[in-house]
Order: structure tokens, then sequence, then C-alpha cells
């Protein structure tokens, strides 16, 4: 190896403390790409049996390439898991898939077909589970400010449960199923205080955002949940099934949801106490995270269920409660490692870079994507790795920037990542856990038309969600 390669394979300074030089820059770590991920004989990056190029050309690129299987696998796992470990105590477990982390008409079917409910939080997805045949009782309704035409198409599709974010919204959806001679299943989200270890801007449980139900009573007043409690039992067009919390996103211990059980659990002994109801459900949220790099090391779904309900079962003991019917809403967790977007690589260039009183390199790499189909590392510097997928590569690894070709210095999709240093301009690069939260937030800033989605299972490939055209972008345009 040249003098120069030495030099290359060396840890940039430049780089984050937890970025290492890979061993292999060809190696595809497990925990980050989706079980079907795998290299051919020739290096080239396959899914499922189908290799990138192969995608590449029928389907163009930018493309989310997903995993049926992997999804499939995934929803099982939680499925299973939760209901094991919670069977002794209350016979099992609801599984809502969060729809807002990746919906479409076919996932929703296999949502279905896995033994799983729908979490929706508008009148589209709830629209959306209606074409894909889901009944309303396997749906649930969230969002902090419903609209009077989302509560009508709730009740008009008998979901399974509305959850209620605020005292004035209860009164809404009290007022509304009252007028249609109806009782509406509601919960009601608190918000318990426990600060999971995730970003501010994905942090649901504190108390100052938008979102549920304060429980901390203020100068000696009851708490606003205590008083959602006393309101819905005083509607006769309302049903209380139980309450609701979600601690955040991305988060990898059981410890915040633990605590944030135990802590609804009191409030449900306090309210049998108080009104004499028990209330019979307990939806503990969602948030569970997801390897995105190296560095991440999320519990398996078998870990976690163990773990709550250790919790729940001694919790309910103390309190001389019986174990309210459990809920939880995984999303991420389920199609956020299934999917990766695959990019072609276009412009490169190197940077040289002010470290104290050295220079550095950085290469910035530019890709045919960028913050339109991932804006998660702009809104709130998300973290991504990437890799060739087109080739292997012998040659040393250099610290590069995966940038995309939108008007902005922010467009990054990944900031920090060792790639190949004979990279060029036409070879394919795939960035994993693209599943969650980049196509639902994807736009057409600067024009551009949205990626199409791709599923694949056992060597086949097919479009769910076909890609947008320049056409589609003027199909709204008013001319003058």
């Amino acid at each position: 190896m040249s003098t120069h390669e030495n030099t290359a394979q060396l840890e940039s300074p430049i780089a984050p403390a937890w970025l290492a030089v890979p061993d292999d820059p060809n190696h595809l770590n497990p925990s980050v790409w989706p079980q079907g991920a795998s290299r051919t004989e020739e290096g080239e990056l396959a899914i499922d049996g189908v290799k990138v190029s192969d995608l590449a050309h029928r389907f163009g690129t930018p493309a989310y390439i997903l995993s049926e299987d992997h999804f499939r696998n995934r929803a099982r796992a939680f499925r299973d898991a939760f209901n094991a470990a919670f069977a002794p105590l209350c016979g099992g477990v609801d599984v809502y898939y969060a729809g807002k982390s990746f919906l479409c008409v076919e996932v929703a079917k296999w949502v279905q077909e896995e033994g799983l409910r729908l979490d929706t939080c508008s009148g589209g997805e709830l629209a959306l589970a209606a074409r894909a045949g889901i009944e309303g009782p396997k749906l649930g309704l969230h969002g902090n400010n419903k609209s009077d035409a989302e509560i009508n198409r709730a009740l008009d599709m008998s979901v399974g449960r509305i959850v209620v974010d605020s005292l004035q919204e209860l009164e809404r959806v009290a007022a509304i199923a009252g007028m249609r001679q109806l009782r509406a299943p509601v919960l009601l989200r608190l918000t318990p205080g426990i600060h999971a270890e995730t970003h501010e801007f994905i942090a649901t449980a504190h108390e100052d955002q938008k979102f549920g139900l304060s429980m901390t009573a203020v100068h000696g007043e009851r708490s606003t949940a205590e008083r959602a409690v006393g309101a819905a039992l005083g509607h006769p067009s309302l049903e209380l099934l139980g309450v609701h919390c979600h601690i955040g996103s991305q988060i990898f211990s059981a410890e915040g949801f633990a605590l944030a059980a135990e802590k609804l659990l009191t409030f449900i002994a306090s309210i049998r106490d108080l009104h004499g109801v028990s209330l019979k459900e307990l939806d503990l949220g969602g948030g569970y995270g997801i390897a995105y790099t190296d560095l991440d090391q999320p519990k398996e779904p078998a870990e976690l269920a163990a773990a709550m309900a250790d919790v729940v079962g001694a919790t309910c003991a103390r309190l001389g409660i019986d174990v309210p019917r459990i809920s939880i809403e995984p999303g991420r967790a389920i199609v956020g490692s299934s999917t990766f977007t695959l990019y072609t690589v276009g412009t490169l260039k190197t940077i040289n870079v002010q470290h104290g009183e050295d220079i550095s390199e950085r290469r910035y790499v530019s890709v045919d994507g960028g913050m339109s189909d991932n804006p998660r590392p702009v809104l709130y510097g998300a973290t991504y790795t990437a890799a060739l997928a087109s080739r292997r590569s012998e040659a040393p690894s250099v610290l590069s920037r995966v940038v995309g070709k939108h008007c902005e210095s922010g467009d990054i999709v990944v900031k920090d990542a060792y790639l190949p240093a004979d990279l060029v301009a036409g070879d394919l690069l795939a960035v994993p856990g693209t599943g969650a939260y980049c196509w639902v937030l994807g736009s057409n800033y600067n024009y551009t038309p949205r990626p199409p989605v791709v599923a694949v299972s056992q060597g086949q490939a097919r479009l769910i969600l076909r890609g947008e055209t320049e056409e589609d972008l003027f199909r709204r345009e008013v001319a003058s």
C-alpha cells in the first residue's frame, strides 16, 4: 500500500469521535441494513436476491427500496414478543402500527395480514385505511387538532378509539357524538413528564410541548388529566376506555417506558379510588429506536416486552388493580430498517477544512436526491450512514459528506461517513434506515418529483408507490 493510501486509512481529525474507519468498507452491518441485504460474488449490493443495478435500471434513482419480508418479520416480532410477555397478565396486547412513520395502501394491507391494528393521525390516513379494507374497530385516531370532519369520519367508520389530546377536544368529541346519538370510544393522552433519551424536537412526554393532558397539579388544583377524566365520565356520549402516553421517539432503553407505565397505572388506581371506575386500557405508545449507524444498539422486541411486562405486573399487584389491556404503537421499529434509498453519484469535490493549526480534507459526494426525499437530517440533525452499492471497492476509505442536489447548504443526506476513495460519478450509493419519516416527510422542493417506493420480496421487485413525474407536479396548477 502506498504512503498516500496509508494516510487515507487514518481517522480524519475532523470526523466525529464515534465514527471509525471501517475495516472492510464492503461490510453490511446487519443491525443497520434490511435482513435480506447481501453482497453478490461481484460485490454488488442485493436485497432479497435482487441486485441494485437491476432496480436502478427498472425504477431509476433515487428510489426507496423496501424489503417486504423484513417489514413483515418485524411486525411479527413485536406482535409475538409482546403477546407472549403480557398474555399471563392481561391475555395479550393490541399492536397498532404507527402509520405516520410510513403508510400506503399496500403497507396497510401487510399490517392487517400480520394481525396488527393501525394508528392514524388524519382524515387522509383514515381514508387510506378504508381503501386498504381495514375495519374501523381496528383503527385508532390520534392528533392534537382534529377537525370536526375528522371526528365525524372516525365515528362514521366506528373506529376503535379516538385518542383525545385536550379538554377542548374532549368537549368537541362529546358534542359531535351526542348530536349523532352515538357513544364515542376515547383514550386520554397524558403527559407523564418522562424525559426519554431523544432529540428535543421528538420528545413528547415533557410538559412544555403541544401534546397531551398534563398530570401535574398546579396551585392545589386538580391536574388537567384528572379534570379530563371527570369530564369524560360525565358525558353519556363518551366511553372512556383508558389512558395513553407517548414519551418520544428513537428510544433504546426500556426504562423510560417502564417509568411511564408505573406513573399511568398509579393514575388509573387513583381514578378507581376517586370515581369508582376501573379503566380497562393502557396504551404505552411507541418510539422504539432502530440502528441508523454502527453506534446505535437498539433492544430487541422480546427484551423490551419482558421489561415492560415485569413493571406492569408488579405495579398492578402493588396497587391492587387489575392489569388493563395493554397496547403499543411501533412504527419506525417495524419499517425504519426495512428500507434503503438508492442514489446515483454525481459531482464529487474535496474541500480543505481548517482544524486548529492544521488543514484537513473532506470530500463532498453529491447524489441525485437530497432533502426532498429525506428531510430528517436538516430537520433535527438525524444521522445516517452510506455504502457504495454498485460494486466492491478495495480502495482506502476517506471522510465524506453525502449531499443532495437542492439549493440549500443544509441539504445533507449523510453528514459523516468513510467511503471508498475511488468513488466516481455514476456509482450507485445506498443509504439504509430510510423507511420511517422519509417518504412521508418528503417534498417537491425545487420542483423535484418524489421518488418511487419499490417493494422487494423473494427475488421479485414491484412498485407500491410510483415515482412522480413533472406532469404530476403541474396537475394542481390553475392557469390564469
